[in-house]
């Protein structure tokens, strides 16, 4: 698991303006019931996400409310990344600091996630907790199910690099461009006394 805290308060939410979600406060909150299984968002402590997944767990089967909470996720997703020349697969929190719990609320079931060690709040809108959309739902779940490691980024433009395979091997030059979405960086090197371009794999290249 990625040692990675920094993270959006609300970045699970597609939206992004002046309704957008943040974590509530328990003094203020109100709460309508609902019969429906919904996926919440639910804050905890960064790196104690699995912890308070099996604590809510167990919470539900010993105080009785598997017909309430019926599962708890923590959203990951594999990476590769490149250390010390080695490649290496990692599980990776997509959401650090976050976990998703599918439940019908109401105010048992409010009260069985809340008061469960490590959880320090529901996240929603106004002063209610808000269930995610399903178009949210699916883009979470389709990160999760991704058979295909993404890479992970560890450097910017600008910054030093070598090349570590290919023709250009062992060249040192300054990344000009980076394409996340193919993987692809491209690097200035000098070559015979000019400054070339050369695109290789975010795996072919490491800091200086």
């Amino acid at each position: 698991m990625s040692d990675e805290t920094d993270y959006d308060p609300t970045p699970i939410y597609l939206d992004d303006g002046p309704s957008r979600p943040s974590l509530l406060d328990d003094d203020e909150r109100t709460l309508t019931p609902s019969s429906e299984k919904l996926w919440y968002v639910v804050h905890c402590y960064s790196g104690y996400e699995n912890k308070v997944r099996h604590s809510i767990e167990q919470r539900i089967e010993t105080m009785g409310m598997t017909d309430k909470i019926f599962d708890v996720i923590v959203p990951t997703e594999e990476e590769i990344e490149v250390k010390d020349g080695k490649r290496r697969t990692v599980e990776r929190r997509v959401f650090p600091g976050y976990i998703l719990v599918e439940m019908k609320m109401d105010e048992d079931s409010w009260y069985v996630v809340r008061n469960t060690p490590g959880v320090t709040g529901f996240v929603g809108m106004g002063n209610e907790p808000t269930p995610l959309r399903p178009e949210e739902v699916k883009q979470i779940m389709d990160r999760m199910s991704d058979e295909a490691p993404k890479v992970k980024v560890t450097f910017k433009l600008g910054q030093k690099v070598r090349i570590v395979d290919g023709p250009f091997n062992d060249f040192i030059g300054t990344v000009s461009d980076i394409d996340v979405a193919k993987s692809k960086v491209r690097v200035m090197v000098s070559f015979f006394g000019r400054e070339t371009p050369v695109e290789v794999d975010f795996l072919e290249v490491e800091k200086v």
